[in-house]
């Protein structure tokens, strides 16, 4: 990828430092590092009628991102994956710079994804490796004050659940997949569960507008991929994790899972949280024995529609038929980690 420099906070493309072909890994998947040379590769399919799925990311590919390539695979002709680490989405304080950047892996990862239609047998169509002068022409700060230049902002949308805790995040990834969807001008787009409020604010994005590439009805999202063991949802952040802190990690999954039996049963959505809450504290106070500090940052309770927090006497019977978002952060050492479990009517939001 191209290089960025910071100046007084703000990202610039080095001009010394620009991609060329020589320094990027083998790949028999081309590879298109600007806007220009996707959008030649993008007229063409264009041209000969075919669909395009995409599926962004920022790189540091697990099982997660390989499962939304597999669907993009058997529901497309064409499949593009993008990786850029977005500054925009990175608070001041957050890890940008030690985000795992693993270029070479990822392609490895990629190439060897294919599936099999009919007699055809298709793989991943292009990668698309943005710079961020490309994304972001007029310099980027991550401090939002600073910030020049066009910006997405879902009002309403964007300051519950996650958005809590990270106040500037959904304006980071609205504004940047805005423009990867400008860029890629997907049919399809694809994207994990483990995001549910991004993923849900970004099928609201296309339909609020009027997106034609991808519709909002062609936003994706894929039920989270867990370690099989554990029960740990996949993420490029787990790397983060010593081999202590990872024993401890699946507690979150763990909690929402007593809190979803405990709505299932008919009870409060107060009594779920304290369920949840409980079982953290649990493991929290083993952990501690271990050397590991544990923190957790929320679990909670959502309108998948709204995101307005349940009143603390509801239950299912009062919820009615909207889906609720059963969502947590939680802090393992420095790493943080999310997790959600959709209960109600799964097909409304995962499909």
């Amino acid at each position: 990828m191209y290089a960025a420099l910071c100046h007084r906070g703000v990202y610039f493309l080095h001009r010394s430092m620009s991609m060329t072909t020589s320094s990027l890994p083998p790949s028999p998947i081309p590879l298109l590092t600007s806007v220009a040379s996707y959008r030649r590769w993008r007229q063409r399919a264009f041209d000969e009628g075919k669909s395009v799925g995409f599926v962004p990311t920022m790189g540091a590919l697990h099982d997660g991102h390989l499962s939304l390539v597999q669907r993009s695979l058997a529901e497309n002709e064409l499949t593009v994956l993008s990786i850029f680490v977005n500054p925009a989405q990175f608070a001041p304080h957050e890890d940008l710079a030690t985000y795992p950047r693993t270029l070479p892996g990822d392609l490895e990862l990629l190439t060897a994804q294919q599936v099999t239609v009919g007699e055809a047998v298709r793989k991943a169509s292009a990668v698309f490796l943005p710079s961020v002068q490309d994304m972001y022409p007029s310099g980027i700060s991550q401090d939002v004050s600073a910030q020049k230049g066009a910006f997405v902002e879902m009002k309403g949308y964007g300051h519950q659940m996650e958005g809590a805790s990270r106040p500037t995040f959904f304006r980071g990834v609205v504004t940047v997949v805005t423009k990867l969807f400008n860029a890629v001008q997907p049919t399809n787009a694809y994207f994990g569960q483990k995001d549910i409020q991004q993923a849900l604010l970004l099928r609201r994005l296309c339909k609020d507008l009027l997106f034609a590439h991808p519709e909002a009805d062609h936003v994706h999202i894929v039920p989270t991929t867990r370690d099989p063991n554990d029960g740990l949802a996949l993420s490029s952040r787990n790397a983060y994790l010593s081999a202590n802190e990872r024993k401890f990690a699946p507690a979150l999954h763990k909690a929402l899972q007593y809190a979803e039996s405990t709505w299932s049963n008919g009870e409060s959505k107060d009594r779920c949280i304290s369920k949840a809450i409980a079982v953290i504290d649990e493991v929290k106070a083993q952990a501690a024995i271990d050397g590991v500090d544990m923190r957790l940052d929320y679990i909670e309770m959502n309108d998948s529609e709204t995101f307005d927090v349940l009143d603390a006497s509801s239950n299912h019977r009062l919820a009615g038929d909207i889906p609720v978002i059963l969502s947590g952060a939680l802090w393992v050492g420095k790493t943080r980690l999310i997790d959600n479990i959709v209960v109600g009517d799964l097909k409304r939001i995962i499909r």
